[in-house]
């Protein structure tokens, strides 16, 4: 063990020959005990028998270019807090970092510049690794992963042949947005009127062969589980509807004319199904062109054609235009056996549901307007209370009694439901069924920067003689995917020293021929050419964090039973759909093969509010308003880096930054540095011993709370009393210190060495209260006449009836009110209410 050097005091000299408080000098401190931390390894997770433990875990970063702004370290000060905390409980910890660093960003930032992505990323790493060293958290740098890193992505695609063996990644031909001239699939998000975000390129809605996770199979207990979990309420709303669980029935329309032909829909409100006039397609639907009549052929191609320069966003707006085109075909009824028409319209989507829709325009918004645009028939068949309306001037989309519904006339809306599916399920024309929102997730990539998918395919040669390398002639038999063994992972990514993107949608590892094409026992074989988006790393690094040097397993079953589940996540509220949704599927796999115990791998977790730059818009460099911390940190140091954006306001709260307002806590760190390095007084006082075990409640209760801002208030409090003294007792001045260390670690620690200890206070124990000293002998109650409150006493907390009413009849301002009138009836209950009734 090391400690800092005795002579490194921050005394200024002529302060101390002038008899001034000595100063402190954080450019000097701060860097000293990081150096210490780091030599001794103070924050080195290790499980101890016996004792309970606590995994606290920050959402990791990606590592850009830029490095952090004062809005990264907010959630991270808050973890170091809660983790400093519970280390002084006598809690073992495991707090880690490490770097979410494959993924576009950094192969976009590659392209730009002409460097090789690994170089970048390895020296983003370095700085945002130096930048949270500067902040004094207390993580544990020996289990630092990066995700880039081969030993990481042999685990990762580890976990992905788990999910190839039990049939949960799959390939399929998908509608994506392809924009050539990026060379790569866009989300939905980036595409705006058909062009992408970056470039205004054009894009195509295309077919392309995909890998896919099936998550599906698990949104059950993805949207069930959530009762499990102590998360943000919006959060859980918003998974639940991402998931999108929907119970209602499938109902089949034949194809009038065309034998065999069916067009399935999914409906929530089968109740309103004698009420459809016509059925809508999506332009990707299969039967669009089988059924399409001749007359009719030209517009609807030409429509097809445009919707698929659409993105899904643009065609679901709620406030674009409806439009649609008829094939001319007819679909039957499957209750009346009436026909109805059959449209192509965009604002049904082909890859969700059935991709079909049936429309009943008297009691849907969407249908309603797609009617009134084409003077389609509307008619109601769902009344509020079973009376008949001639005509609907908006669509009625609640539920009601049944009307114009043959057999079903006069039922409610639940019981029409039930009664229509059970008329459907004798004709063989539907059946009850149970529909998500959520869509099996697309898990290839058209790019370099990425984790290699471990799979290969069969290449069969035209020549026996040939070679795919040299262009051959062959074709590569995507249909017979194959598992790399295990024994030869990782897969690693090729050297390329042209990693841009291109027009083929094999991506740019198609390129690297002697990589992809390969023989094995005289057999050509053909790599996968997609890789894995940069959502796979993130998915399990928490498992990788209880273990990362283990070269046998990705993790071991004690370091899972030592440390799992994770206790608190913090992260973004950017994240609260997709990383932890993803997160979640990948577990639940993992603990269906027995590789996990908890079916949930995240049991608390807290969104942190966005830091705002000063003139309150999302910091960003395009609107100059980013903070630097390292400016911040170099001005006033890291402690009160820390300590402002813990006093900002709530965790959760959205808060604009206000450099001028740093200077409270500057001063507050100063006067306690003064404070706490004046002369000890031996004996304490009865008031300051109170005043000590309550600041001590309130920050401990406030820290399990995470309301730093509050306990920082209480701790100010405290400062200010024992400022009030010449000699502040040594016991508080020394509980003081504690109190503050996970906050502003670095100026307690060293009051702690000047206090005569010579080891670091971070497994120093947490102070305790006695909470007989955090209740007030004398209280003060407000005094009600005839209800109203018309004065104030001071009384002990064990006053007698006799002496509260003593004491409330000569308290100031009551008198006026009782003089002269009859005492009818004295209410008291100590501590809570005195009432004086009087007449």
């Amino acid at each position: 063990m090391t400690s800092p050097t005795p002579n490194a005091t921050p005394t200024d000299g002529a302060a101390a020959a002038a008899n001034e408080p000595p100063r402190y000098v954080h450019a000097e401190v701060e860097p000293r005990w990081q150096r210490y931390w780091d030599e001794n390894q103070t924050f080195r997770a290790v499980r101890n028998p016996g004792r309970p433990k606590r995994y606290i875990l920050d959402m990791f970063p990606y590592p850009s270019g830029a490095g952090l702004h004062v809005g990264h370290p907010e959630g991270y000060t808050a973890t170091d807090i809660y983790a400093r905390y519970s280390r002084m409980r006598g809690i073992d910890i495991l707090h880690p970092m490490g770097w979410d660093a494959f993924g576009l960003p950094a192969e976009q930032h590659a392209i730009r510049t002409g460097t090789h992505p690994s170089t970048t990323t390895a020296q983003n790493v370095e700085t945002f690794r130096r930048q949270l060293k500067m902040l004094g958290f207390s993580y544990d740098w020996s289990r630092e992963v990066d995700t880039t890193d081969p030993g990481y992505v042999r685990w990762t695609q580890w976990i992905f042949l788990k999910l190839f063996e039990r049939g949960l990644a799959y390939q399929d031909r998908v509608q994506v947005n392809w924009c050539p001239a990026l060379g790569t699939v866009l989300a939905n998000e980036e595409v705006i009127d058909g062009k992408s975000e970056i470039g205004g390129h054009p894009v195509v809605r295309t077919p392309l062969r995909q890998w896919m996770l099936r998550i599906t199979a698990y949104a059950d207990r993805l949207a069930k589980d959530l009762e499990l979990l102590d998360w943000p309420e919006g959060t859980v709303t918003m998974q639940k509807n991402w998931i999108g669980r929907s119970e209602g029935a499938q109902i089949s329309f034949d194809v009038q004319g065309f034998e065999g032909a069916r067009i399935d829909v999914f409906t929530t409100r089968p109740d309103t199904l004698m009420g459809c006039t016509y059925v809508v397609l999506a332009p990707e639907h299969a039967l669009v062109d089988k059924i399409t009549g001749a007359e009719h052929k030209d517009a609807v191609r030409a429509y097809v054609d445009a919707a698929a320069r659409k993105s899904d966003l643009d065609r679901t707006a709620v406030s674009k235009t409806k439009t649609g085109v008829p094939t001319g075909a007819m679909a039957i009824h499957p209750i009346t056996g009436q026909p109805v028409p059959i449209w192509v319209a965009d604002y049904v989507i082909g890859g969700y549901g059935t991709g079909a829709v049936m429309a009943v325009p008297g009691h849907d918004e969407r249908d309603f307007a797609f009617a009134k645009a084409f003077d389609l028939p509307i008619i109601e068949v769902v009344s509020p209370d079973g009376a008949l309306h001639a005509s609907l001037d908006a669509a009625y989309v609640d539920e009601g009694v049944l009307v114009r519904s043959g057999p079903f006339d006069g039922l409610k809306s639940n019981d029409g439901k039930r009664a229509i599916v059970a008329d459907l399920e004798k004709r063989g024309k539907g059946s009850s069924k149970i529909t998500y929102k959520l869509r099996d997730w697309v898990f290839s990539r058209q790019r370099y920067w990425g984790e290699p998918i471990p799979i290969y395919f069969p290449v069969e040669m035209k020549d026996a003689a040939g070679d795919p390398r040299k262009g051959d002639e062959h074709t590569i038999r995507f249909d017979q995917p194959i598992a790399v063994p295990e024994s030869e992972l990782p897969l690693r990514l090729p050297e390329l020293s042209d990693f841009r993107p291109g027009e083929d949608p094999a991506g740019p590892l198609a390129r690297a021929v002697d990589w992809r094409f390969f023989q094995k026992d005289g057999q050509w074989f053909a790599r996968e050419t997609n890789t894995m988006p940069q959502w796979a790393g993130s998915c399990w690094y928490y498992l990788r964090f209880i273990d990362p040097k283990n070269e046998a397993e990705g993790w071991s079953d004690k370091a899972y039973d030592d440390w799992m589940p994770v206790d608190l996540y913090i992260g973004g509220g950017e994240h609260a759909v997709l990383h932890l949704l993803y997160a979640r599927f990948w577990h639940k796999v993992l603990f269906d093969i027995g590789r996990v115990k908890h079916p949930e791998p995240f049991m608390k977790l807290v969104h942190q509010g966005l830091i705002l730059g000063e003139d309150g818009e999302k910091m960003s460099k395009s609107r100059g308003n980013v903070v630097n911390p390292d400016d911040i940190v170099k001005a006033y140091g890291a402690d009160c880096l820390r300590l402002y954006e813990m006093f900002m306001g709530p965790l959760e709260a959205v808060k604009p930054w206000q450099s001028a307002q740093i200077q409270g806590v500057v001063r507050f760190r100063d006067r306690l540095f003064s404070i706490l390095t004046r002369p000890h007084a031996a004996a304490m006082d009865d008031a300051t011993r109170r005043l000590l075990h309550k600041t001590i409640k309130k920050v401990t209760e406030d820290i399990e709370a995470l309301s730093f801002n509050t306990a920082i208030s209480a701790m100010m409090v405290l400062l200010n009393h024992l400022g009030s003294m010449p000699e502040p007792p040594r016991e508080a001045a020394l509980a003081l210190t504690l109190l503050v260390s996970p906050l502003a670690p670095h100026v307690a620690e060293e009051l702690w060495k000047l206090a005569g200890h010579d080891r670091s206070l971070a497994l120093e124990a947490w102070p305790s209260f006695d909470p007989a000293l955090c209740v007030d002998d004398v209280i003060e109650m407000a005094v009600q006449v005839n209800g109203k409150v018309r004065g104030r006493v001071v009384l002990p907390r064990a006053a007698s009836e006799d002496d509260a009413k003593k004491a409330a009849l000569e308290a100031d301002g009551v008198g006026s009110y009782t003089s002269g009138k009859t005492l009818k009836k004295f209410i008291y209950v100590p501590g809570k209410i005195i009432n004086l009734v009087v007449g």
